[in-house]
């Protein structure tokens, strides 16, 4: 991992939660095929955009607790936090362009 971090149960208020810009939090599994085409997009983006964006990682079966705690039924499940709050997610592997929407709709 490079511009990602991972994030667990322990740390996401910390690291989520309390950060002062918004954080694209991306829940995935280490099974999850989809979970592995959206990486490098987003260690594509965190490059990009890690000025105005936090881009963190959830392991969802290491965190099940966080996962369970914002409804994580699919992943990957990329969800947008902004002062503390979820704003906008959406699910299953989407296009670099789609995933930067995304973030901008929290900017």
């Amino acid at each position: 991992m490079g511009a990602t971090k991972s994030v667990t149960d322990a740390s996401f208020a910390a690291d989520v939660l309390k950060s002062d810009k918004p954080v694209l939090v991306d829940f995935w599994a280490e099974w999850c095929g989809p979970c592995r085409k959206v990486s490098p997009l987003l260690e594509e983006i965190a490059g990009e955009m890690g000025d105005q964006v936090t881009i963190v990682k959830v392991n969802i079966d290491e965190n099940p607790e966080t996962a369970r705690a914002y409804r994580v039924m699919s992943v990957p499940t990329l969800t947008v936090f902004k002062n503390g709050e979820p704003v906008q997610s959406i699910a299953g592997a989407k296009p670099k362009g789609e995933l930067v929407k995304l973030i901008e709709s929290a900017l």
